[in-house]
C-alpha cells in the first residue's frame, strides 16, 4: 500500500541512501561549488568525493545556497508517490532553504494543483534533522494523515539534539559567525570546539585541546541528556570513517541504543567545520 504522505528533506539531513530508499524520502540537494563547477550534494557527488575536492583547495570550495527550483523538482518527484507532501528543511536561522521551500510550494500550487504541501522548519541541521525526517517518514509509513505526520515531525524536533567535535577551528569563519583572524588563532592553538544546536542556531558547547578529550566530553554531554533511557543515535563524520566506526562501537557499548547508525556529515556544513569532524545526533525514547 502506498503511503498517503511523501516526505521531502534537504541534503543537510545526512540521511543514508538506505533510509532514503527504505522510506521513499525525496532529497532536495543543496548545491556546492568547487572551482566554479556546481555539484548537487549527495546526488552528483558523495560527501567523501566532496571532501577530497575540499582538501585539494579549501578556498574554492563553497556552498551555493538552496533555490526554489531545487525544492520544486523535489515536489515533482514526491508527487508521484503521494498527493500530500511534507517538506522538512534545516533551520531557517541557518539558511534560506526554508524560504526557498516555501516559494517552491507557491509555484507547485500552480503546477501541481492536486497536491497539498506543508513545509516545516526542523529548527536543526545534520542528522538531527535526519531524525525529524525519519519520524515523519515512519508516521507516513504507518498510514498517518498529513496533519499527523506533521505532528510526528514537530514532536521529534523538540526532542532531538546534536553535538559536533571539530578537528580544527580553521574554517569556521566561513559561517560568518567568527572572524577569520580568530579562527586562524584558534587553529594555531589547536582549539577543537564542540558545537550543538539551540533555538535553531548552532552554538558553542565547549572547547578541548585534544580529540580524545573531545570525544569523552561529547559522550558525557550525551549521557547527561539521555541517561540510562533507550537512545536513538546517529554517528556522523567528515572524512573520518575509521574514527567514526570506533565512536559508533563506543556508543553501542556504553548506551542502551534502540537505533544506531553511521552517516557522513553533509559537505554543505563540512566546508565550515573541516574534515576530521565527528558528531552525534540523538534523542531518548519517552
Amino acid at each position: 500500500m502506498a503511503n498517503k504522505v511523501a516526505i521531502v528533506a534537504d541534503s543537510t539531513s545526512c540521511l543514508t541512501k538506505e533510509f532514503v530508499k527504505q522510506y521513499g524520502i525525496t532529497i532536495a540537494p543543496i548545491p556546492i561549488s568547487f572551482q566554479g563547477k556546481i555539484y548537487r550534494d549527495w546526488v552528483d557527488i558523495t560527501p567523501t568525493e566532496a571532501y577530497e575536492l575540499f582538501l585539494k583547495d579549501p578556498e574554492s570550495f563553497k556552498t551555493a545556497g538552496a533555490s526554489p527550483g531545487i525544492f520544486l523538482e523535489a515536489y515533482r518527484q514526491a508527487s508521484k508517490r503521494a498527493k500530500d507532501i511534507l517538506c522538512l528543511t534545516l533551520s531557517a536561522k541557518l539558511s534560506g532553504a526554508y524560504d526557498a521551500a516555501q516559494q517552491a510550494m507557491e509555484e507547485a500550487r500552480k503546477e501541481l494543483p492536486q497536491i497539498t504541501i506543508e513545509v516545516v522548519d526542523s529548527k536543526t541541521v545534520t542528522a538531527s534533522e535526519g531524525f525529524v525526517a525519519l519520524a515523519a517518514a515512519r508516521a507516513a509509513e504507518a498510514g498517518k494523515s498529513l496533519a499527523e505526520v506533521v505532528k510526528a515531525a514537530e514532536e521529534m524536533r523538540d526532542k532531538v539534539a546534536f553535538l559536533v567535535l571539530l578537528d580544527t577551528i580553521r574554517h569556521v569563519y566561513r559561517t560568518g559567525r567568527i572572524p577569520k583572524i580568530a579562527a586562524m588563532a584558534g587553529s594555531v592553538l589547536s582549539i577543537k570546539p564542540i558545537l550543538t544546536s539551540s533555538g535553531g542556531l548552532v552554538k558553542f558547547a565547549g572547547a578541548v585541546r585534544s580529540r580524545a578529550h573531545g570525544i569523552d566530553k561529547m559522550i558525557k554531554m550525551m549521557r547527561n541528556r539521555v541517561g540510562q533511557s533507550l537512545a536513538h543515535v546517529a554517528v556522523m563524520h567528515a572524512f573520518a570513517p575509521d574514527e567514526a566506526e570506533k565512536l559508533k562501537e563506543k556508543i553501542a557499548s556504553e548506551f542502551n541504543c534502540a537505533e544506531l547508525w553511521l552517516t557522513e556529515l553533509s559537505p554543505v556544513m563540512g566546508y565550515a567545520t573541516g574534515t576530521g569532524t565527528l558528531g552525534l545526533a540523538f534523542y531518548k525514547e519517552d
